[in-house]
């Protein structure tokens, strides 16, 4: 079984809550608020805290003022923080001045107050523009052209026969003398292609096997026709 992983996040900000806890519930037991009231203060200090916080990324998010979620957030962070440098040896517990008796007792209304207004803070969402509407567009439709008269086609002589041009005499296919040793090798060949294939060979086929060039080739199928 794998246990979770630790975040060290996570344990910080656990144990720092808890310290800011305690400081809260002692300066608030030292203000004269005693029972469960002690212990209501730190949870509406923190609350109002992460309230402010979260409300602020909300309006940041849709492109609203949030100045007012800024300032008490800025409260709640100035709650905590007092009491935790008031309770570090700075402040005599035991013997807690009037002013901070009246900030500790008048400090719930002022929560409630915050809390309120961050619960009802309205956020405007910014509208996308309307795109402009571009004017509709109708072609001009021009009036057919008049029909313009043709004039009457001339007659066109025929043009004069063209002699032909005498035809170009056929080379004569030179004639190649080939050794008789050759003719009898190349007849085996064709002999073995008409076997394997059934047809005759052809003057290319004859000059691949033989290695001999083209007119050479075509006197020898000549002779084997």
């Amino acid at each position: 079984m794998r246990l979770p992983r630790t975040d060290a996040v996570l344990v910080q900000a656990a144990i720092a809550g808890a310290l800011s806890f305690a400081h809260l519930h002692d300066l608030a037991n030292a203000a004269g608020q005693h029972g469960w009231k002690a212990w209501a203060y730190p949870v509406s200090v923190d609350l109002l805290l992460v309230a402010a916080w979260h409300r602020m990324r909300v309006l940041r998010a849709t492109g609203s003022p949030a100045r007012a979620a800024w300032t008490w957030f800025a409260i709640a962070l100035a709650a905590s923080l007092g009491a935790n440098v008031a309770t570090a040896g700075l402040l005599d517990l035991d013997h807690v001045p009037a002013w901070l008796r009246i900030l500790v007792a008048g400090w719930p209304a002022l929560a409630f107050f915050g809390g309120t207004l961050l619960a009802h803070t309205a956020t405007t969402t910014h509208p996308a523009e309307p795109e402009p509407e571009l004017p509709l567009y109708e072609p001009e439709i021009a009036p057919p052209p008049a029909p313009v008269a043709e004039p009457a086609p001339e007659a066109v002589e025929a043009p004069e026969p063209v002699p032909a041009l005498p035809a170009a005499p056929t080379p004569a296919i030179p004639t190649v003398a080939v050794p008789a040793a050759l003719v009898e090798h190349a007849r085996k060949i064709a002999d073995e292609h008409r076997t394997r294939t059934g047809s005759p060979i052809d003057s290319a086929t004859l000059r691949v096997r033989l290695g001999v060039p083209p007119q050479f080739a075509d006197a020898i199928a000549a002779q084997l026709a």
